[in-house]
């Protein structure tokens, strides 16, 4: 995968699932842990149905992007500022 986030609503499959992921949020630290994963993510086309059964996923977990989601000027910058911030962060880990 690349260094670069994927815009919210894209679709990925995981390596070795068989459900489709949709990308609802980043850079998510799970409490009682210090991991910093990626993508936060819910099964397609499901949704949030409980807030435990969402995953949590890096992007070399991404076996195949099926959908890449919305994105406009700001989406993009925002998505640009995002992938700056990760690497300083995961530079000093």
């Amino acid at each position: 995968m690349n260094e670069e986030f994927l815009p919210l609503g894209s679709i990925v499959l995981l390596k070795g699932g068989t459900v489709p992921v949709v990308v609802i949020g980043y850079t998510v630290i799970e409490e009682g842990s210090s991991e910093l994963w990626d993508y936060l993510g819910c099964a397609y086309p499901i949704g949030v149905m409980d807030p435990e059964r969402n995953l949590l996923f890096k992007r070399n977990q991404i076996e195949k992007v099926l959908f890449v989601g919305y994105i406009d000027d700001d989406g993009k910058k925002f998505l640009n500022q995002l992938t700056e911030s990760y690497k300083k962060i995961t530079e000093n880990q």
